[in-house]
């Protein structure tokens, strides 16, 4: 690959991977230009070499990569912290966002979707991108923020992508400007998270008198297990910023994809609302995800096809072996999501959406490295949980009282920082009732 090939590739961190996969195997390394102006790349694309990565434990990799040390700009957070004042943070933090801890927001994640599915079917032709990010925005803001953000849902959506936009075109540029320099793009930024922290400040405040600030109110009394330190209100500010960023943009890509796929493969949707159908009526709970098996199935294969974050980085502290071949100390290393879910050396007829490929028997034997929609390793998504419920419950519930039929044939992908919809994503909707 040429030099502009190259740079062209890590750019497009889904699609670009692939290339260099396919040009330069499982860990390929990618100089971008002279060693001393810009950094080289690892790119990893196997099950063993995501392993060796993500796996890691003893300080050889960790998330000093650029596009974490710019995300420091939000303030620091289980996303971008290094490792060693990472380790009391997720400590502190985990037992709130469990199986069992979560499962206590599924009301607010039914109610939303049912809602969203009568806006449906009264438009009756709909983007559904636009669709799930104010489904996904109202359960954020009534599960993790504790208040009913309306009209704000869509205020907010703004600043979020600002954000994201910011951190991925800084951290993809040769070449950074001093964040004290008052450039327009760092005015927008600032602009961006002045309007998202005022919406989470509210929050945090209003969080004593909020009956549904429970998350909040769970984040201000968790204490450190080793010291018995309490999060700061700055500290709970900047994971509830992340929380809403991430879990905005990821989970309502994943339902618009799922709501996607399922219109253009009607006999697979109309198997979703079979399943579904012999639950009744009544609002759906945390406790029929395992009633709900294929419905998952689709989700899975929606994360596989388009994973929202298409690729993870990390940066080498030391030098170290990964699937065999040498990584030298200070090496930027991503490990390719998108490249390994699309490999077709690991899934058979890997473009086919087939939600089947996840049920027991077919998915018996397969290697855990190969399939990574939250990550892996001691640093994977520690919301895991929360998204799967929140999209099992969307899709059900939306499904259950909609029909679904895609516009397009395609797809289009756009990366403002996760991966999302390149554009609005058309569908006709009709009531099932």
């Amino acid at each position: 690959m040429g030099l502009l090939e190259r740079v062209r590739a890590v750019r497009q961190f889904h699609t670009g991977i692939e290339q260099i996969r396919d040009a330069g195997g499982p860990v390929a390394m990618v100089r971008l230009g002279p060693p001393r102006l810009t950094p080289t790349f690892a790119v990893v694309t196997s099950p063993q070499g995501a392993h060796d990565v993500l796996a890691a434990s003893d300080g050889a990799f960790d998330k000093e990569m650029i596009v974490h040390v710019e995300n420091r700009a939000f303030g620091s957070n289980l996303f971008n912290m290094p490792h060693e004042p990472w380790k009391p943070r997720r400590r502190t933090i985990q037992p709130v966002f469990t199986k069992k801890a979560v499962g206590s927001y599924a009301g607010h994640m039914a109610t939303a979707a049912d809602d969203i599915a009568a806006e449906l079917i009264r438009s009756g032709r709909v983007d559904l991108d636009a669709a799930m990010r104010r489904l996904t925005l109202q359960v954020l803001g009534r599960s993790v923020l504790g208040i009913d953000l309306g009209r704000r849902a869509s205020d907010l959506a703004e600043p979020i992508l600002t954000l994201l936009r910011w951190n991925t075109a800084r951290a993809l540029r040769p070449v950074r400007a001093p964040l004290w320099l008052p450039t327009p793009a760092r005015h927008r930024m600032r602009a961006a998270l002045g309007a998202v922290n005022a919406v989470v400040d509210e929050a945090i405040e209003g969080a004593a008198s909020s009956a549904d600030a429970e998350l909040i109110r769970l984040l201000q009394q968790t204490t450190d297990p080793t010291t018995g330190e309490r999060l700061s209100h700055d500290a709970i500010r900047n994971e509830l910023i992340v929380f809403v960023i991430a879990g905005h943009d990821t989970t309502a890509t994943t339902l618009a994809y799922a709501l996607w796929a399922l219109g253009r493969h009607p006999e697979l949707q109309e198997r979703v609302a079979a399943e579904v159908g012999t639950l009744g009526d009544r609002p759906l709970c945390g406790e029929d995800v395992a009633r709900l098996p294929f419905t998952v199935q689709v989700l899975h294969e929606a994360l596989r096809l388009c994973p929202p974050a298409p690729a993870v980085g990390r940066r080498a502290m030391r030098d170290v072996v990964v699937d065999g071949y040498d990584i030298p100390a200070g090496t930027n290393t991503v490990v390719g999501i998108y490249a390994l879910h699309r490999d077709a050396r690991l899934w058979n007829d890997p473009e086919r959406f087939d939600p089947d490929r996840f049920g027991a028997e077919q998915a018996a034997g397969r290697s855990r490295w190969q399939y990574l929609p939250f990550g892996a390793g001691p640093r994977s998504c520690v919301g895991d949980h929360f998204a799967m419920l929140e999209a099992t419950l969307g899709l059900a519930t939306i499904v259950r009282r909609a029909r679904v039929e895609a516009e397009s044939a395609d797809f289009p992908l756009a990366l403002p920082f996760t991966m999302t919809a390149g554009a609005p994503i058309r569908a006709a909707i009709s009531s099932r009732g």
